[in-house]
């Protein structure tokens, strides 16, 4: 079967996908930058802690008297707090757009698992039904076999030419005077010769060349 019913659908699916990867993809690398700027922004923030708290306990203990470097050491621990305010705020930052960005990676990858899992139930849907119509031309094939075992060979002939021809169908059924290979109605002197001829002989449209097949319905 060239297109079998899942065909579109799983055409569409691989589609989605393939942008939902890509955006995925470009998502992961934002991932691991954001991932390298807190690290660096959590190093920045301990490093300026660590100063402080050697800064803070030479002010406790007292080991500083000189009344400038005392002026001095309080006035870089100031500094040093509104340095780690700063930090603080940008790691917070940091630490939001990294949450942000998992929290997208995450939808995208749970969007391309039932993508993924709906892929995988066409796909065997499709088999089946593909397995299914195989047994059945197999069938037909047979059949097939056996109905033209006593054909004259020059008739086999003419049929599997005009069906090559004629995109697979070599015969069409003449119905209600109409020929239903090509859809076109015979005219009144094609159906009277039609009509003359014996039940057993090869009658051909004379529009699109099919042998006609007569039956009870065909309106002669």
């Amino acid at each position: 079967m060239a297109h079998p019913p899942e065909a579109a659908e799983l055409r569409e699916l691989g589609i989605r996908r393939a942008d939902l990867d890509g955006r995925l993809r470009d998502l992961q690398v934002e991932v691991d930058d954001l991932s390298r700027e807190q690290r660096r922004a959590d190093a920045d923030v301990e490093q300026v802690k660590a100063r402080r708290v050697r800064d803070q306990q030479r002010l406790d203990a007292g080991t500083v008297r000189n009344p400038r470097d005392l002026e001095r050491l309080q006035h870089e621990l100031v500094s040093l707090n509104r340095r780690i305010t700063e930090l603080e705020d940008l790691e917070l930052d940091v630490m939001e757009r990294l949450e942000g960005t998992e929290a997208e990676v995450t939808e995208l990858r749970t969007a391309i698992g039932e993508i993924d899992e709906r892929s995988a139930e066409l796909t065997e849907a499709r088999d089946r039904r593909v397995t299914a119509l195989r047994g059945e031309g197999a069938g037909v094939a047979q059949k097939r076999s056996a109905m033209i075992a006593d054909l004259p060979q020059d008739l086999l002939g003419l049929y599997e030419r005009l069906r090559e021809s004629k995109q697979g169908v070599g015969a069409a059924l003449l119905r209600a005077r109409r020929c239903s290979g090509c859809s076109l109605d015979l005219n009144s002197g094609d159906l009277a010769t039609i009509a003359k001829q014996p039940p057993d002989a090869v009658v051909r449209c004379e529009e699109c060349g099919r042998i006609l097949v007569r039956t009870g319905e065909s309106g002669i």
